[in-house]
C-alpha cells in the first residue's frame, strides 16, 4: 500500500464503530512500538492514532484484515460494485448479497481488466489481493492476474 492508502485505511479503521477488539489490539500494538502506555495511545485523537497505525510496518493478520475491510467499505465501494457488476454478482453497494457466491472464472480476467482501466492500479491491486487473501477458495481465479501487481 502507498503511504496515502495506509493513512486512508487507518483512518477508516479508527472511525468505524465495529471492531472494538481489533482497535484494542491496535492500541496495544502502537503502545508497544512507540513505548507508550496503552492508556496514552487510547487517549490520542483519531489523526494521531491514524498516523501511528499507518506507520506500523507489519500488522497482525486480524488487524490487517479489519483495516482492509474498513478501508474498502469507506473508500472503495464504487470500485467494489463495478467489479461485482462485471461478474454478474448481486450486491448492495459493493457488498455481496449471498454467502455462497462463486464468480464465473471465465469472467474474472475481463472484470479485473475493466477495473484496471477505470481505477488506479494500486487500488485495484489492493482490492483483488484482499479478496484472494480473505477467501482464497472463492477467488482462486484471481491467482496469476497481472492486476494483482501494482
Amino acid at each position: 500500500m502507498t503511504v496515502e492508502q495506509r493513512h486512508r485505511a487507518a483512518r477508516a479503521f479508527w472511525r468505524d464503530e465495529k471492531g472494538a477488539a481489533e482497535r484494542t489490539q491496535a492500541v496495544l500494538l502502537i503502545a508497544q512500538q512507540m513505548k507508550f502506555r496503552p492508556k496514552t495511545v487510547a487517549g490520542l485523537d483519531d489523526e494521531r492514532r491514524t498516523g501511528h497505525l499507518a506507520s506500523v510496518p507489519t500488522l497482525p493478520d486480524a488487524i490487517a484484515a479489519r483495516v482492509l475491510m474498513f478501508y474498502h467499505l469507506a473508500e472503495q465501494r464504487p470500485m467494489m460494485g463495478a467489479f461485482l457488476d462485471a461478474l454478474g454478482i448481486a450486491h448492495d453497494d459493493g457488498l455481496i448479497r449471498d454467502d455462497d457466491v462463486t464468480p464465473d472464472e471465465a469472467k474474472v480476467g475481463a472484470a479485473a481488466s475493466a477495473l484496471a482501466n477505470a481505477y488506479p492500479a494500486a487500488d485495484v491491486s489492493i482490492y483483488l489481493n484482499t479478496l484472494l487473501c480473505q477467501d482464497p477458495k472463492t477467488w482462486s481465479a484471481l491467482r496469476g492476474l497481472g492486476q494483482l501487481q501494482a
